[in-house]
């Protein structure tokens, strides 16, 4: 029998690189599957260089409801005396640009069939062993990640579909994992020190949240693939 843990994701500023790791720093549209394992990783207290929860972690389907679009912003970064590539001396002054979504809203999903497990997991998000961010440790959560009632005996669709909207009514977007759809590079497929990723699909829809008392509406027709961001 499948179960869904369910996690709100809500803050000022988040950011989910997964391209860039340079000068210019990117975020998708929505959470993506290694910072939301990141995020469970300090939640549970596992160390950078633990690999096996971690690959544990990303063997879980993952799907997002997007309850509110966030706003896409640019951050100037600029810093001083980084140490060259090369080794050979040091930079005086560095610059990057850095993007994020500001005040977004996401319901979070991660499918599995062992409900203990996930009752670990639901039960760090309220303790957790180091602090919580989201995509970047100044980036911090404007309310708990953690649901009391985030715990479903259903599957990660069905339980995306039927939880009740986080902010007022408005369409959004439901993205979930699929054999084929949209290319993404954010499936951890090592310890986060040594920083690889593999590949998966996603596919993503447009509907209506649920009300109280009103079926939900969802929309047949695929949107077209959520497009990567890196300029406005």
């Amino acid at each position: 029998m499948p179960y869904t843990l369910l996690m709100r994701i809500a803050g000022p500023m988040q950011s989910w690189g997964t391209k860039s790791r340079f000068d210019e720093r990117d975020t998708e549209l929505e959470p993506s599957k290694s910072g939301v394992i990141g995020l469970l990783c300090a939640a549970l207290g596992v160390d950078r260089e633990e690999e096996r929860p971690v690959l544990e972690l990303a063997a879980m389907p993952m799907g997002v409801r997007v309850d509110r679009e966030g706003i896409l912003r640019r951050d100037y970064h600029t810093a001083q005396e980084v140490i060259r590539a090369d080794g050979k001396g040091v930079q005086d002054t560095a610059v990057s640009i850095r993007y994020y979504l500001a005040d977004a809203v996401f319901l979070v999903g991660l499918e599995g069939s062992d409900r203990a497990r996930l009752e670990t997991i639901q039960a760090a998000l309220k303790n957790p062993v180091w602090p919580i961010s989201l995509g970047r440790k100044s980036f911090v959560p404007s309310q708990p990640v953690w649901l009391e009632d985030g715990l479903r005996e259903a599957g990660l669709e069905e339980a995306l579909l039927t939880y009740p909207a986080l902010t007022d009514a408005r369409p959004a977007r439901l993205i979930l994992e699929a054999k084929r759809g949209s290319l993404r590079m954010d499936n951890p497929i090592s310890s986060f020190a040594r920083r690889r990723f593999g590949a998966r699909f996603v596919e993503s829809r447009i509907y209506k949240p649920p009300y109280p008392n009103q079926a939900l509406q969802l929309c047949l027709e695929h949107e077209p693939p959520c497009l990567p961001i890196g300029r406005p």
